[in-house]
């Protein structure tokens, strides 16, 4: 998942952000076009060594941009790109100052440059833009919206014998308790900091999904059971540890129960969910606060304990 734990003003800030970036970027691109064409003298900031980080873009991409995006798989491709294309302006400029014609392949490595940093800048934003509208309100966990249409991208990797991936369901033990005896309020300070907290723990490349209500699914790429296993033992366990206080002040605590399947390479996504439900309601039924992994004796269940 590559925005973990933003939530949609975060998201919405960062997209302005990106947006101003690419726009003095742009700027950038007509000055040192004009420089060449018209043999100007260069900016002293554009044939220095560090160039790529005195450009308005390198400012906002080192500093805000690493805060905010730093876990995005694109943003080191963004940060190389950007690097490269200074460093062939340099030789342009540095070039077009001695009075020497500039190259045919000098000038293809600028345009290299700049094609693929857009290409990486573009897909970012179209993803901050995805992320922006699906994602879910109170958790800042994705909603369902494009859930399936990510598992069965997961799906093909592992019939393709690519990677393996673990898939949870998740729910919180006697949820409508709390509620009645905490207040709603209470119920929606549970959802929204425990899933801020899973966020945070995650990979880059995992993801959450509200799935419905207080139930949550856990895609896990690249990940076999047992390890998958340990990285649900640690949220359980760090579930367990976290304390809330309701509005009048009370503290209290919340333990969750998983199940744990593997996204089976000969099934549609749809039965191996249904699988990890089935796990999650035998986990219930075991006494809640833990983790079963589906087994194939288990019989499914049109309902189960909160």
């Amino acid at each position: 998942m590559p925005f973990l734990g933003m939530t949609r003003d975060e998201l919405r800030q960062a997209l302005e952000e990106l947006d101003q970036a690419i726009f003095h970027h742009e700027r950038w691109c007509e000055e040192l076009n004009r420089t060449l064409v018209c043999r100007l003298a260069p900016d002293q900031r554009d044939v220095d060594e560090n160039a790529h980080r005195h450009c308005r873009f390198g400012q906002w991409l080192y500093g805000p941009g690493a805060a905010r995006l730093g876990r995005h798989p694109a943003f080191e491709e963004i940060a190389k790109a950007h690097e490269r294309m200074h460093r062939a302006a340099k030789s342009l400029l540095d070039a077009s100052t001695a009075g020497q014609t500039i190259e045919l392949q000098r000038y293809e490595r600028l345009v290299n440059a700049l094609k693929e940093m857009r290409l990486e800048i573009a897909n970012t934003k179209h993803e901050l833009e995805d992320a922006l509208l699906n994602i879910d309100p109170l958790s800042g966990a994705a909603n369902r919206v494009g859930m399936l249409t990510k598992l069965r991208e997961q799906h093909e990797l592992v019939r393709r014998k690519a990677m393996a991936c673990a898939i949870a369901m998740m729910d919180f033990d006697h949820f409508k308790g709390i509620n009645d005896t905490h207040g709603h309020s209470a119920g929606d300070q549970v959802i929204a900091k425990t899933s801020q907290m899973i966020l945070r723990n995650m990979r880059p490349y995992d993801a959450l999904y509200r799935y419905g209500g207080e139930e949550f699914l856990i895609a896990l790429p690249n990940t076999e059971l047992a390890a998958a296993r340990d990285i649900l033992e640690r949220l359980r366990g760090a579930i367990a540890d976290m304390s809330f206080i309701d509005e009048r002040g009370q503290e209290f605590h919340v333990t969750a129960s998983f199940g744990l399947t593997m996204l089976d390479p000969d099934v549609p996504v749809e039965r191996s969910i249904e699988r990890a439900d089935s796990a999650l309601y035998a986990a219930k039924a075991a006494g809640r606060n833990r983790i079963v992994v589906w087994e194939p004796a288990m019989a499914q269940a049109s309902s189960r304990p909160r």
